[in-house]
């Protein structure tokens, strides 16, 4: 058997003490002052101890049940616009002027996903892009010549938290979600994510 002692949330455990043979008359007699000296500490802790197991029931009554684990597919964008990997510079640069958008996934003949396309890489190239006189190789220039192969993807049921990790170690400002054949299907960027902050307060990211 143990007492349990709840304070803050943390509880301990502590074994109780084996109870001593009653005293002899006469000694109740000798030490009857020291032994109500004792009970009236040991009626103080009680009553601490009640007090701190009463605020712990209170904050815990209080405290409002997790919320399931923010996903994907609860915030990103979709659908999502792509543009196909044989597609030029200013393809992308036109799609991207039209819709506000910094973003496209790029896709194979087949529609999976094989890189993905910024604003931050037509940049180098945006002085000829807004040129009305666009002529000539360059404005042939492909995208699989320029996009990112290497790009992180997600899962529609991808936690938002495990995303947000990914982001900031990768460094990267978008990412792709598809389906279990490869195809995108959605977006999610870090403005996603600061809207749902902003419009859902408060987020829950926990599991």
């Amino acid at each position: 058997m143990s007492i349990i002692h709840a304070v803050n949330g943390i509880v301990e455990m502590h074994p109780v003490l084996p109870v001593s043979p009653r005293l002899p008359a006469a000694q109740v007699m000798e030490t009857g002052r020291e032994d109500r000296s004792k009970g009236q500490e040991h009626q103080t802790a009680d009553h601490a101890t009640r007090l701190a197991q009463q605020a712990y029931q209170q904050q815990v009554q209080q405290d409002p049940a997790p919320k399931p684990a923010l996903l994907a597919q609860d915030i990103m964008t979709s659908p999502v616009t792509c543009l196909p990997s044989d597609s030029t510079l200013l393809d992308a640069w036109t799609v991207m002027q039209r819709k506000g958008i910094h973003h496209l996934p790029v896709t194979s003949v087949h529609g999976t996903l094989v890189g993905m396309i910024s604003n931050d890489d037509l940049l180098p190239y945006s002085h000829e892009l807004e040129s009305v006189n666009l002529t000539g190789s360059f404005a042939e220039h492909k995208l699989a010549g320029i996009m990112s192969s290497q790009v992180l993807s997600a899962t529609p049921m991808t936690e938002i938290r495990e995303i947000a990790h990914a982001m900031l170690d990768e460094q990267v400002n978008a990412i792709p979600i598809i389906d279990n054949l490869r195809h995108p299907i959605g977006i999610l960027t870090t403005s996603d994510i600061l809207r749902a902050i902003v419009h859902r307060s408060p987020l829950d990211l926990r599991t």
